[in-house]
């Protein structure tokens, strides 16, 4: 059956007099939960951390002392944005002096000027990281071998034996404002395990019973009268 225009626009006020008359009542939608994050513990280096579970790890680097973890994406892997969670100085040995965290970031910057141009600091500063001395350096920069502009927070962590650890963001700027907050969590869920309490060897020293206390002097007695 066709039905004319002004019997469909009939049909509509009808609708909506018999929603007005009979009103609904409609419960608050429940927000969707946010999908739980994977965690990741590396086998070599010893690290944890977080990452959103619908993310991927692409990948370890450094002989297995890193890894790499980033969203789905369409473009070419050179191109895609990520994380990388690594440690990037291992411990020094014998008459070694640790790089520090201050060493790490100039070799840092360093490298990157030399892989692209118009380099800017845009800020470094302070941190702790799970109780530990770091340091956030936030640099933007032209990569000449992908053409492309590129900005990178990294945070260096100093660890408990001269080692340095590092999380690290790569974005396209355009992205910058979406994976900021992840890698601020990212950040604050990294962390290194607890050392071990010592084995207890069963030599463990007794208690010892307190000392009495000293007796008091008798009171002296009155000289005998003559």
């Amino acid at each position: 059956m066709r039905l004319s225009r002004c019997g469909l626009l009939l049909l509509a006020v009808t609708s909506a007099a018999s929603i007005s008359a009979h009103p609904q009542t409609h419960s608050p939608r429940t927000p969707a939960a946010k999908p739980p994050w994977k965690r990741y513990c590396s086998p070599e280096a010893d690290f944890c951390f977080k990452y959103p579970s619908t993310w991927s790890i692409l990948g370890e680097i450094f002989a297995g002392n890193g890894v790499v973890v980033a969203p789905p994406q369409k473009q070419d892997r050179a191109l895609w944005n990520a994380i990388t969670v690594a440690m990037v100085v291992p411990s020094p040995k014998g008459d070694e002096e640790p790089l520090g965290l201050d060493g790490v970031i100039e070799q840092a910057e360093s490298g990157l000027r030399e892989r692209g141009q118009d380099f800017e600091t845009e800020q470094r500063q302070q941190r702790t990281v799970d109780k530990k001395p770091a340091q956030l350096l936030k640099v933007r920069y032209h990569e000449n071998a992908t053409d492309r502009d590129w900005v990178e927070e990294m945070a260096f962590i100093d660890g408990p034996d001269g080692e340095i650890y590092s999380v690290a963001l790569k974005c396209a700027p355009e992205n910058l404002t979406k994976l900021d907050p992840i890698f601020a969590r990212v950040l604050s869920s990294w962390t290194l395990p607890e050392p071990e309490p010592p084995a207890n060897t069963g030599d463990e020293d007794v208690p010892q019973k307190p000392a009495a206390p000293p007796k008091r002097p008798s009171s002296a007695q009155s000289p005998a009268p003559n």
